[in-house]
């Protein structure tokens, strides 16, 4: 082509020149003379030398004007040819081959003044190409980025749809399930042969006791429950209705004496606080009467010190003569023969020789009455009819605990003490028999008084503190037949040494006595000081309430023939054993001896548990709403969020926990750990975390009702674990209780958390603040009941009210901001109905020991290898302990709960711990859990763990221990970290 032509004649001008150029140097080679061999090449040179020279010869002759006439002609010419030259080429340029030759035309074009204005229009019009095809090409960019979006948007559905469908999917094996579970239940129902047990509706008599003829002597002698009680008045179902009569009003002593002011008045009182008193004599069991502590009239209105001084041996003037029999006859009530009456004859002021027994020397006749009292003979005691009760020796009620020892150390720095002196002196000495058999009395008091110096004093490294005449000595102003250890000093005085004992030494009284007010106050005095007691003599005693306390756990009784080996036997008890009997000695004094309260209710409960009646039921807190009857709130769809896929249980209806079906079985069976062992015989539990287990067997053979086995009893890995609850229990179900104060928001989006959450029964939210929830508040709906509680006061202590809306066992504890997956809830409560008795939960935490003082405790939240509590802001508890802390809790514990608006937590585990002596159980590998973009929580606070140091220590001082245990254990799923075959799943995917 031509272009290619243009190149290739632009490529050889260069080589004709450097021919020439060598041609040149080769002709002056010849003319210089430098010979060299005559080549081809060189002849041409000198052709072409030979033509220049001829040229350049030609052009020195030729005219001027010649010359300038021929360049004017190529000027002229030079042009026009160039001007063919382009027109040409350009004509014969392919289409196709433009773009390459545009370079060359405008190149061309340039030179041609003549082109300009179309090479300006040209230039226009590829700018506006340039700006068409821009526009077209951000369109286009534009179009292709929205079909991206799109597609991602579409690829989002997709995968949503996919969550969706697998969502919709686990939704319909749960239904599945549910429809199973439910048709179970139906046929369980329609099979079942024995009713729900509710409270029963009360039966009482409807008239009152009629009147018989008196009972003879030996009738009341040999009194029986059998024989001298009126059954038909104490239905079972009647609740044990008891009636008063009223002192101020109703008196049956003799005139000059009267009842003890104090008693009058807190007898009363603490009556008026018992549930089963009654107002209507046609309804009531059994019928009060206070006929002591009786004394003459000017010294029952003195002041009611008991201990201005030293103790005197004796009382006043004896109190024998002061109940009048005509006085106890004429009782609107006593129906001839005074069954069913109690004669409440309490000890309070005169604790001495021979005080606290109105029978003594005076033969009255009490028909068919219960005596109530601290001191008998044996001659006069109706074992399994009357009672011993011990005197009246605290204040009327509250908390007591300021009055107890610390029990620790578990060795102190007496051995063993005693302070007393026998006093009392035979009545009939003209008695030849009495008088030999006081004699042998004394000889063996005598050789017991002689071994006890001869221990104290031997060489051994232990201390005694051994008092056996009193300094000043005691004044016995009444001769008395009874010879007992009278006390000595003041109740400080022994209070000081009883602190600093291990032992306290109880010297049975001699003669015929089976109980007496002396020994009675001893232990009293003991058991607060927290020294064990040690009765020798303890074959011919009685102790109070011996029908239901378990006092071989308490005290060590032992014969009087044992006392050559005593030294031997205190050695031979370890600490564990010493401060185990020291516990269960302060909570038998806390319990049935502290207060008039404790006594007056014990008694109460002793004759109710000889009859076999159960106590009343506990008392709810009546779960007020924080809105009114005609308010509505408003409800909101909860955010699902993407929990697990994973089948964690169906979804069922509400279904409450059985509740009070061990109403008669429970007193029958466990009576001992009702008395002895959990915190309150006095009132009846919906239900108990101690209840009996069935054994495995039983749940497929006869007692099948209720149990849900895993994969119906053939086991089975991760699917068939979500079908069913198994376990050892019954399906039940939880209650969520959250505490909020002001913080709607994070409420709001905890409840949408708890949608689809199997097994759960309702949300309690406790609203801590004074002002109800704002109107347009939204509440999610999540498929169960949202009950909102108006507390009575902002409080911490709100979270462990008993609201009566709990209606399940198992209550699940949680900070408005807690954060938990509903596997991890589910595992919890796997997890603790195998351990109801203890808190189950996930944040641990544990007291540690002070190095630096060695003298207190200190909370820490630091990770370690052992825990002691475990938070109730995600905990499992049992709603048993609800109860328990909010009327049996010390009161200081609460106060100091809301003194320091914290600590609420360490005391519920306390509590368990006092209860149990078991450590909680902790769940999961979470040790905390914290709430992203929550407002700042009280436990951030700078003060927080100072606060809750000092909770610790105090609460031990209230405890008179620290019952925290440490464990070193976590709970989690059997098959968690377990190599499993695929077409197996785990328990749980994730715990």
């Amino acid at each position: 082509s031509e272009s290619h032509t243009a190149v290739d004649r632009t490529a050889g001008a260069p080589s004709l020149k450097h021919a020439i150029k060598r041609d040149r140097h080769g002709v002056g080679n010849d003319i210089t003379g430098k010979g060299s061999v005559m080549t081809s090449y060189e002849s041409l040179g000198g052709l072409a030398a030979g033509a220049s020279s001829g040229l350049c010869h030609w052009l020195k002759h030729m005219k001027l004007y010649r010359v300038v006439g021929l360049m004017a002609l190529c000027l002229l010419i030079i042009p026009f040819i160039f001007y063919q030259l382009l027109m040409s080429a350009e004509s014969s340029v392919p289409h196709n081959d433009i773009h390459r030759t545009r370079s060359q035309l405008d190149t061309f074009e340039e030179v041609s003044p003549l082109k300009a204005a179309d090479l300006k229009l040209r230039i226009d019009e590829m700018l506006r190409i340039k700006g068409t095809v821009s526009l077209e090409l951000r369109d286009l960019e534009s179009r292709r980025q929205k079909l991206q979006s799109d597609i991602g948007l579409y690829n989002q559905k997709i995968d949503e749809l996919k969550q969706e469908l697998a969502r919709q999917q686990t939704e319909l094996d749960r239904l599945k399930i549910s429809v199973e579970q439910a048709q179970v239940a139906q046929r369980e129902a329609v099979l079942r042969n024995t009713p729900e047990l509710a409270l029963p509706k009360p039966l009482y008599s409807e008239s009152l006791p009629s009147t018989v003829a008196p009972a003879g002597k030996e009738q009341r002698r040999a009194c029986k429950m059998s024989s001298c009680f009126d059954h038909s008045r104490c239905s079972l179902t009647s609740g044990f209705p008891v009636y008063l009569y009223d002192p101020d009003t109703v008196s049956v002593v003799n005139g000059g004496y009267d009842i003890d002011g104090f008693l009058r008045t807190t007898i009363k009182q603490t009556l008026g606080y018992n549930a089963h008193l009654t107002t209507d004599p046609k309804k009531a069991c059994v019928f009060l009467v206070l006929v002591g502590e009786a004394l003459p009239e000017h010294e029952a209105t003195m002041k009611n010190n008991r201990y201005n001084g030293p103790q005197q041996a004796d009382g006043g003037q004896p109190e024998a003569g002061s109940v009048n029999a005509t006085r106890l006859r004429l009782l609107p009530y006593w129906g001839g023969d005074g069954r069913n009456h109690v004669l409440l004859n309490f000890a309070r002021r005169e604790i001495g020789t021979g005080t606290g027994n109105m029978l003594r020397g005076t033969g009255i006749d009490t028909g068919r009455a219960m005596v109530v009292q601290s001191s008998f003979e044996e001659s006069q005691f109706r074992a399994g009819f009357d009672l011993i009760a011990p005197p009246i020796l605290g204040p009327p009620g509250g908390d007591v605990w300021q009055e107890c020892a610390q029990m620790l150390p578990a060795r102190r720095k007496y051995l063993l003490s005693f302070q007393g002196e026998l006093s009392g002196q035979n009545g009939s000495a003209g008695a030849a028999q009495g008088a030999l058999d006081d004699t042998e009395l004394d000889m063996v008091d005598e050789f017991i008084i002689e071994h006890l110096k001869e221990m104290s004093s031997g060489r051994t490294q232990d201390h005694f503190m051994l008092q056996f005449e009193c300094v000043p000595a005691t004044e016995q102003r009444h001769p008395t037949s009874v010879r007992d250890w009278s006390l000595c000093g003041t109740d400080n005085s022994r209070k000081s040494v009883l602190k600093e004992s291990t032992f306290a030494l109880l010297l049975a009284p001699t003669g015929t006595a089976v109980s007496s007010t002396l020994l009675q106050a001893r232990l009293y005095e003991a058991l607060r000081a927290g020294a064990i007691p040690l009765i020798l003599g303890g074959d011919q005693v009685a102790l109070p309430y011996a029908e239901t306390i378990e006092w071989r756990r308490v005290v060590i009784a032992l014969p009087k023939a044992r006392i050559t080996e005593l030294h031997f036997l205190l050695r031979a008890i370890p600490d564990a054993d010493l401060l185990t009997m020291r516990r269960q000695g302060r909570l038998v004094w806390e319990r049935y001896l502290s207060s008039v309260q404790s006594t007056v209710d014990t008694i109460v409960a002793s004759l109710r548990d000889r009859l076999g009646i159960p106590p009343k039921p506990v008392r709810a807190v009546v779960a007020h709403s924080v809105f009114n009857s005609s308010f509505v709130p408003l409800k909101s769809d909860p955010v699902i969020d993407a929990e697990p896929e994973e089948s964690l249980g169906p979804i069922e209806p509400p279904y409450p926990s059985p509740a009070f079906r061990r109403n008669y079985t429970a007193a029958l069976m466990q009576s001992r750990e009702m008395w002895n062992d959990w915190a309150d015989p006095f009132a009846l539990y919906p239900q108990l975390p101690f209840d009996p287990v069935l054994p495995s067997d039983a749940k497929f053979i006869g007692s099948h009702m209720g149990f849900r086995p895993i994969g119906k009893g053939a086991g089975g890995a991760g699917k068939e674990f979500g079908e069913s609850l198994g376990g050892n229990y019954p399906r039940e179900q939880f209650t969520i209780v959250i505490l909020t104060y002001e913080r709607e928001q994070v409420l709001m989006d905890s409840l949408g958390r708890l949608y689809g959450l199997p097994y759960l029964h309702k949300v309690i939210v406790v609203w801590n603040s004074p002002k109800p929830p704002l109107e347009d508040l939204r509440w999610p709906d999540i498929g169960v009941p949202v009950h909102v509680v108006r507390a009575p006061r902002n409080s911490l202590n709100n979270r462990f009210l008993p609201f009566d809306a709990i209606e399940t066992e198992a209550v699940l504890s949680v900070d408005d901001d807690a954060h938990l997956r509903h596997d991890e809830i589910l595992f919890g409560f796997r997890v603790w109905r195998e351990h109801r008795d203890r808190v189950v939960g996930f944040p641990g935490r544990f007291h540690a020991w002070d190095v630096n003082t060695l003298d207190s405790w200190n909370y820490n939240s630091n990770y370690s290898c052992e825990l002691s509590m475990v938070l109730t802001g995600a905990a499992f508890i049992h709603k048993y302990y609800t109860y328990l802390y909010t009327y049996t809790l010390p009161q200081a514990i609460r106060d100091k709960v809301d003194e320091y608006m914290n600590c609420e937590d360490i005391a519920m585990n306390f509590l368990v711990s006092h209860v149990t002596r078991k450590p909680p159980v902790k769940v999961t590998s979470r040790w905390t859990f914290r709430c992203p973009g929550c407002p700042v929580s009280l436990s951030e606070d700078d003060t927080h763990f100072q606060e809750r140091h000092k909770c610790i220590n105090f609460f031990t001082k209230v405890f008179g221990y620290t019952p925290l245990l440490n464990t070193q254990y976590r709970a989690d799923s059997i098959l968690f970290k377990t190599r499993i075959p695929h077409d197996k799943q785990k328990c749980f995917k994730f715990i």
